[in-house]
């Protein structure tokens, strides 16, 4: 995918941009719940919080303008984005997931929206074919992470949405790990595109939000009516944080970007104590010539595995720089251990089998200096 020549502009200024009554240029945290009216049946544009707020609103319609969308929806989480995105099926529906994926949404599936009736079932969706198998009467959608969390696993994007048209099924797709700086679902022909703001688009590790983005008309009135009447929305002082970040998306992206290509490369010299890098731009990756097809880059999230399961609990305790912490996508470097963090919904055979094993590891690179991380790296490792 050709770079938007725009994006890194887009980024900093956003859909309005500044406050047009005030001119500020910080937009401003409407931080109120309601609105007063003018008189009986006037509006400002504005009634109730959880209905609309603006600041909220520039939010939705910044991430939608930056992801090639009609319109943007924002939420308290990821979760409660994907749950809502969810909500627009009925019982009897099927729908395809990627057989590796955030832990999160597995449980979101299995345990929440299963015993509504709502069937699923998980695939490699990396091959087409297994995915055109798995297709039923009653699939509705083909949910997608690409790459994968944790395993890095690309999905072909054009091919599963070219698959799902044929299908009359929607293509939804979680581009959390790319963010719209690097990857637009939305142009390649998805119908939904989630986020979790919380993450790149945030950038600060500092506040959770979730961001659903689409372009069929009756589908974001499905949306509309669900963040409105279950009433999961971002409330405005998180609206502003998440704006804040996106202002330095592109900035972030290409430095986090070019640290984790360093530290990748690394780690694959570290043949006596490292197993496995997977990280999409690595030339060898399975993906990485899909990823060059339907995306402009290939981000900062890098798994790998140690030869040696004692060496995890001494990376996890000697790392200084590097902070072992959940979550991903912000200017500090943290490092995971899925099997018993973000992934520990997931029953130990299906880890085992997507390779969530005992020894994996993922890192989300910040914006610190590549050498002083893997300088990091190194001496937590010296030992094993």
């Amino acid at each position: 995918m050709e770079k938007d020549k725009f994006i890194d502009t887009k980024v900093v200024h956003g859909y309005k941009g500044y406050d047009e009554h005030t001119g500020a240029i910080s937009y401003p945290i409407y931080q109120t719940a309601t609105f007063r009216h003018p008189a009986l049946n006037e509006t400002t544009g504005y009634d109730y919080s959880r209905l609309q707020n603006p600041t909220r609103e520039e939010l939705e319609n910044t991430v939608a303008g930056i992801e090639g969308a009609k319109a943007g929806f924002a939420f308290s989480t990821g979760l409660a984005a994907i749950s809502a995105v969810l909500n627009i099926f009925s019982p009897g529906d099927h729908i395809i997931v990627s057989d590796d994926l955030y832990g999160g949404t597995y449980r979101l599936f299995e345990e929440v929206y299963n015993k509504y009736g709502i069937s699923h079932s998980f695939v490699d969706t990396t091959d087409t074919k297994l995915v055109s198998e798995a297709i039923k009467e009653n699939t509705k959608a083909i949910f997608i992470e690409t790459p994968s969390n944790p395993m890095m696993k690309v999905t072909d994007l054009a091919e599963i949405i070219k698959l799902a048209k044929s299908n009359k099924a929607l293509t939804i797709v979680d581009n959390t790990f790319l963010s719209p700086y690097f990857q637009n679902p939305i142009l390649l022909g998805a119908d939904i595109v989630v986020h979790s703001g919380t993450k790149f688009l945030g950038g600060h590790n500092d506040t959770l939000a979730g961001l659903v983005v689409l372009n069929d008309e009756e589908i974001i009135e499905k949306i509309r009516f669900l963040q409105n009447s279950v009433g999961g929305v971002l409330s405005p002082f998180d609206s502003w944080l998440i704006l804040r970040g996106i202002k330095t998306l592109a900035i972030r992206m290409e430095k986090q970007q070019e640290s984790a290509m360093k530290i990748a490369n690394w780690l694959k010299q570290q043949k006596d104590r490292i197993d496995e890098v997977y990280y999409v731009g690595l030339p060898e990756h399975k993906g990485h010539e899909i990823s060059l097809k339907q995306a402009r880059g290939f981000g900062a999230m890098i798994s790998f595995t140690v030869k040696n399961v004692q060496a995890v609990e001494e990376i996890l305790k000697n790392v200084k720089i590097i902070t072992f912490a959940e979550s991903l996508g912000g200017v500090e470097s943290l490092i995971t251990y899925p099997q018993t963090q973000t992934h520990a919904s997931i029953p130990q055979e299906i880890r085992d089998r997507i390779g969530v094993t005992d020894k994996l590891l993922r890192l989300s690179v910040g914006i610190e200096n590549a050498e002083d991380l893997i300088n990091d790296l190194d001496q937590a490792l010296k030992n094993i």
